[in-house]
């Protein structure tokens, strides 16, 4: 392995790392269910930049991008319906606050 994929791989783990600590603080630190999607959303394209890296430092691009473009694909439906679900209990209570949303029944 060339020196300079070694660099690359332990550069971009670095800021991978950074994205889910952020992400996972973004789902953790907060009542708002809109805040909790993005923090997914963080989540998710952490995952999707190491991918791309791991398969650019071990020269399988092709599969880097197939799984890249499944995971997408995968996460635009999660999004959406997460989304459906947040617009819907909006459009019913009147808030995304979960500390409001605990006390519901039924």
């Amino acid at each position: 392995m060339p020196v300079e994929s070694v660099s690359l791989f332990w550069t971009a783990s670095a800021f991978v790392i950074l994205m889910m600590i952020a992400g996972i603080y973004c789902i953790l630190a907060t009542f708002n269910l809109t805040r909790a999607l993005i923090g997914i959303e963080i989540l998710m394209k952490a995952v999707t930049l190491l991918l791309i890296v791991v398969g650019h430092v071990t020269q399988h691009t092709a599969l880097a991008q197939a799984l890249v473009i499944t995971l997408i694909v995968i996460e635009v439906v999660v999004m959406v319906a997460a989304g459906g679900v947040v617009l819907s209990v909006f459009r019913k209570n009147k808030t995304i606050d979960v500390r409001r949303l605990r006390n519901l029944k039924g």
